[in-house]
């Protein structure tokens, strides 16, 4: 039987996470997380607010791991994992109102070619319910410069590996997502130089 995926810095950044996630998803009840990786965090947020329907998604070869972690927690919250490539879609839906009150995706966007950022905005303004809450955690940079020197090392990094990705500007960002009728609410500082950026739908 193969093992589970696991994700040491998944471990790490949990907790950080999820106390921005309860102030903020503490009147939510669908949310959809984009890029759920090897599923770590779907397990612990989800058993951590059992209020909530945890829909996870990922690209298809990620989505057996993620089975793994959601089989061996059997939580009610947590559906079977949907695949979606952000590019190319087809986006889910939330249950019964069909579009999601909230989501959450970590360590994505860095990963992304730029285009694919583009279309992870697109894709949500297609799926978000009005007043909808998008949190979004990772390294990001301010005013073009790097936060830190691990930010830059691990930019150059991802930049070897392919060169469409990497460390995307905060306020590019936030740009694409006003585009689509999202307002930053907050900007949160994370351990190892990461950030939790909020944003809010007008309703």
């Amino acid at each position: 039987m193969s093992e589970r995926p696991h994700a040491p810095a998944c471990d790490r950044n949990r907790d950080p996470i999820l106390a921005v996630l309860q102030r903020y998803f503490a009147d939510r009840r669908d949310v959809l997380e984009v890029g759920s990786g090897t599923g770590q965090h779907a397990v612990y947020f989800a058993a951590a607010m059992p209020w909530l329907r945890w829909q996870c998604s990922d690209q298809a070869d990620a989505l057996p791991g993620i089975r793994m972690w959601l089989d061996e927690a059997a939580l009610d919250n947590t559906p079977a994992p949907v695949e979606l490539d952000v590019s190319t879609g087809p986006w889910p839906r939330a249950g019964s109102d069909a579009r999601f009150d909230a989501v959450f995706s970590a360590n994505t966007l860095h990963i992304m070619g730029w285009p694919e950022v583009h279309a992870f905005f697109e894709g949500l303004a297609r799926v978000l319910a009005p007043g909808a809450v998008v949190v979004v955690y990772g390294p990001f940079n301010y005013n073009g410069q790097y936060s830190s020197d691990s930010n830059r090392d691990f930019d150059g990094w991802l930049k070897a590996r392919d060169p469409r990705s990497g460390i995307r500007d905060a306020a590019d960002v936030d740009a694409l997502a006003a585009a689509i009728g999202l307002r930053l609410v907050e900007d949160v500082a994370m351990p190892a130089n990461n950030r939790c950026l909020v944003w809010r739908r007008d309703p």
